[in-house]
């Protein structure tokens, strides 16, 4: 023992490994049998592709006079510059789905902001108008298809709907629904090569919240978010045009509030409050890019939609993430703390302050995200267990770490009643992990962010990881990646001469209130 602190992690319960278990030959052919079924319907749906359902009636039927009709919008477009705010890049944009003959003007505005564009991966919400479900679709084709050529779908997609609570494939709506599909061949004329995460918002409490943390690790600077949305349905024009303006001010001063009361505001109000969460939390600027309605275009002025085109811009969303690792504020982090004590207090049969059941409601802890639980007493450790990859909600993860740091981590002997009282206990909470790509050992070294960076080192089939807090006991990152590799089960040089895999993710932790 060094007398450093070892943060370990279980990507298992160890107690899933204590128990042997005798299956039947006949139950394991079965098995092998479902799953070989599950497999070929996983392959299958990776070779469906999407077809255009409304080309030929919202816009254009063929490749070339789809092309010639998006030219022909874009070229109305007078050249206005866009006032950005400074040191800022463009995070996400609205813009409408109607047919581009009423549509189209205002959308082809989007030419402002998108004409030099570097993004290789494009989430497009829209909302579902046919068929009525809770939560969200999300696609599991490999492609959508549009006269333009196929976008292919991100593998962001996959993992999303891994969260069934919140995602899933929804079929119907797949063949029906034209709030992504309509908005697709702007973004293919103006950003070329792209892939697409698909998602069709229905119904729920808090759904927009819900979304929006899900997403929230996605963000990049390679990422667009879309949201398609059409404003008020069936106005005269002038009382469309007034309702517009004010919905239009709500959008731009991020109120999402007004916006969630606010009757025959816009269709897409789940996917703009989506953009408006992820604007307030990190200080994204709006700019309206063009506004008018159907009578300014091709329909009378008795009943009218409008139309409104408005870009988010914002600073580095990695800036943001190593700032504010997510979106947890103190209050949150103490009912997590409260929760994990409640948990093992009551494993041990004894009693313990509870967790406030309103408090453990908040929709953020339904996010999934990695955890860990890491228990000291007097400074020194006593036991740590987590887990890195976001498979499970936060609540769920505090709970089994919770569990799994008093009484399961190999280090230590079980936790006894006695201790209880006397041990400290901190939850941290994880944004996904992400490659880091560095040239050569000294470069791994510079981009490194002391006190900022839980690393996760990989080489074969080995691997380990330290939290953030360890730079607390290793400062030097020499020092910090010679004892990484030592706990991988590698040699200390590992990190110096044989360019191991690094991932790096940020953590956002709390202790009781002292």
């Amino acid at each position: 023992m060094t007398g450093k602190t070892d943060f370990s992690v279980t990507h298992e319960p160890i107690t899933g490994f204590a128990m042997k278990q005798n299956i039947h030959p006949f139950l394991m052919i079965l098995l092998m049998f479902c799953l070989a079924c599950v497999i070929s319907v996983e392959t299958a749906n990776a070779d469906i592709i999407r077809e255009p359902v409304y080309a030929g009636s919202f816009y254009p039927a063929t490749g070339s006079g789809l092309k010639a009709a998006i030219e022909q919008l874009v070229s109305q477009v007078k050249p206005v510059r866009v006032d950005r705010p400074p040191h800022t890049s463009l995070k996400a944009i609205i813009i409408p789905h109607a047919g581009y003959i009423y549509a189209g003007l205002t959308a082809a505005h989007i030419s402002r902001v998108l004409k030099e564009s570097r993004f290789s991966r494009a989430i497009v919400m829209g909302p579902d108008h046919r068929i009525g479900f809770q939560g969200c679709a999300i696609s599991d084709v490999s492609a959508y298809e549009t006269p333009l050529g196929s976008v292919r779908i991100h593998g962001d997609a996959v993992r999303l709907r891994r969260d069934k609570n919140l995602f899933r494939s929804v079929p119907l709506s797949d063949r029906l629904e034209h709030s992504v599909e309509v908005v697709l061949p702007y973004l293919q004329y103006f950003l070329m090569e792209f892939e697409l995460i698909p998602i069709v918002t229905g119904q729920g409490r808090n759904l927009d919240k819900r979304v929006s943390v899900a997403l929230d690790p996605l963000l990049d600077q390679n990422t667009l978010l879309v949201a398609s949305s059409d404003l008020s349905h069936y106005l005269p024009y002038k009382d469309a045009v007034v309702r517009d303006r004010e919905t239009i001010e709500i959008i731009l001063n991020l109120d999402a509030d007004k916006l969630i009361h606010r009757e025959n505001a816009a269709c897409g109000k789940i996917p703009i409050l989506i953009l408006i969460n992820m604007a307030r939390r990190y200080g994204w600027k709006t700019v309206l890019l063009h506004y008018s309605n159907s009578g300014d275009t091709a329909g009378d002025r008795s009943r009218v939609v409008g139309y409104g085109a408005i870009a988010f811009y914002g600073g580095s969303a990695m800036q943001h993430k190593i700032d504010s690792p997510q979106s947890l504020d103190k209050h949150q982090g103490q009912a997590l703390v409260r929760l994990a004590r409640q948990t093992i207090a009551e494993k041990l049969g004894k009693p313990s302050i509870k967790a406030d059941p309103e408090d453990l409601e908040d929709t953020v802890f339904q996010a999934n995200r990695g955890t860990f639980v890491t228990l000291t007493i007097d400074k020194q450790l006593r036991g740590c267990i987590g887990n890195l990859d976001p498979s499970e909600s936060i609540l769920a993860g505090i709970k089994r770490n919770a569990i799994n740091a008093a009484f399961h981590d190999p280090r230590f002997p079980p936790l006894k009643p006695a201790e209880l009282d006397r041990v400290d206990i901190e939850v941290s909470i994880l944004t996904e992990p992400y490659p880091l790509e560095y040239r050569d050992s000294k470069d791994l070294l510079a981009k490194l962010r002391v006190h900022v960076d839980g690393v996760i080192l990989r080489k074969g089939t080995a691997s380990a990881t330290f939290l953030p807090q360890v730079w607390a006991q290793l400062p030097r990152p020499e020092e910090f990646l010679s004892h990484l590799c030592t706990k991988a089960g590698l040699s200390a040089d590992t990190w110096r001469k044989s360019h191991p895999e690094i991932l790096i993710y940020q953590v956002q932790y709390f202790e009781a209130a002292k």
